[in-house]
């Protein structure tokens, strides 16, 4: 088995990063994008994007979808449902049913 080549890229802000895939995400920027407090702090960079992306930013948001419909979100898997439970939990919410 091989591992696919990484190339050199450059973002926009001037970091530099390797990568083997065509994803344009610069890891230093997704770093520094990502929240110090709240549910998406929890997350993995794209689980949190794909909420982001799907314009859920707050526990209010995330409690009017149901479990499948979060994980038909590109970039979100099971893995990262118990985190999401646990803070809808926590604020008094849960999953629509």
């Amino acid at each position: 088995m091989t591992t696919p080549k990484k190339s050199l890229r450059t973002c926009d802000k001037g970091h530099k990063y390797y990568k083997s895939s065509d994803c344009p995400t610069c890891p230093v920027c997704e770093q520094e994008r990502k929240p110090d407090t709240g549910f998406l702090s929890l997350l993995s960079a794209p689980a949190r994007r794909a909420l982001e992306n799907n314009g859920v930013t707050s526990l209010q948001q995330l409690s009017t979808y149901s479990e499948k419909e979060i994980l038909k979100f590109h970039g979100m898997g099971p893995a990262s449902l118990p985190k999401l439970r646990d803070a809808l939990e926590t604020g008094g919410l849960s999953f629509k049913d």
